[in-house]
């Protein structure tokens, strides 16, 4: 015939004895304690931040599309990304120069401007103006030089229209970026997953359950 273990009166078959209090589980290694605490503490922590990591991170791509799409329209300026080391160390190559609409008048030796040269493709060049010389009738012709180069420019350039494009401002690195953004594989991910993540986190904001009180 078959017994059973009959448990003690009161007792749960299936409990364990405690710990004596202050004891210290012999089979949990401070280490594997430490790892306990940071797994319940980490997720608390990190939740927040990450939160505030994607409001930033949205906040930012919103101030680049703004600068790079609309400034320009709004506010007259122009942006374009240096190819070249021939303005370093002011000007390195993958960063992005914001030019100023300036009338052909006021365009002064020591300034840096953007202009088409004159010879071959007509490239667009970023360099310092070396010699201005105003024709009787108003035309004005340019000798400029890139601060890294060793001689001046083998031409000289007259500004075409009304208006130069002067150098105001030198955004480092930012041309990388949008060198990488405009790959197939980030692009098509922008595209397309950039408006399903703010759809889910719009979505969260909305249907996050809300504590409306505690009990005592």
């Amino acid at each position: 015939m078959t017994t059973a273990l009959q448990a003690p009166r009161g007792a749960s078959p299936d409990a364990e004895d405690p710990t004596p209090a202050g004891a210290q589980d012999p089979a949990r290694t401070p280490q594997q304690a430490l790892l306990r605490v940071l797994l319940r503490v980490l997720p608390t922590v990190l939740a927040p931040a990450g939160r505030w990591a994607l409001r930033l991170g949205m906040l930012l791509a919103v101030l680049v599309f703004a600068g790079l799409a609309v400034g320009p329209h709004v506010a007259g300026y122009r942006t374009m990304t240096m190819l070249t080391a021939s303005m370093a160390p002011e000007i390195d190559p993958g960063d992005v120069v914001v030019v100023s609409p300036l009338p052909i008048s006021q365009v002064r030796p020591g300034m840096v401007i953007s202009y088409h040269i004159p010879i071959d493709d007509r490239r667009l060049v970023t360099h310092r103006v070396l010699t201005v010389d105003t024709s009787p009738d108003g035309a004005v012709t340019v000798q400029t030089k890139g601060d890294a180069n060793d001689a001046p420019d083998p031409w000289q350039a007259t500004l075409q229209g009304t208006t130069a494009w002067q150098v105001t401002t030198v955004v480092p690195d930012l041309g990388h970026l949008i060198q990488a953004l405009r790959t197939p594989a980030i692009s098509h991910t922008l595209v397309y997953g950039a408006p399903a993540l703010l759809a889910g986190w719009l979505l969260l904001s909305i249907w996050r359950p809300t504590t409306t009180g505690q009990q005592s």
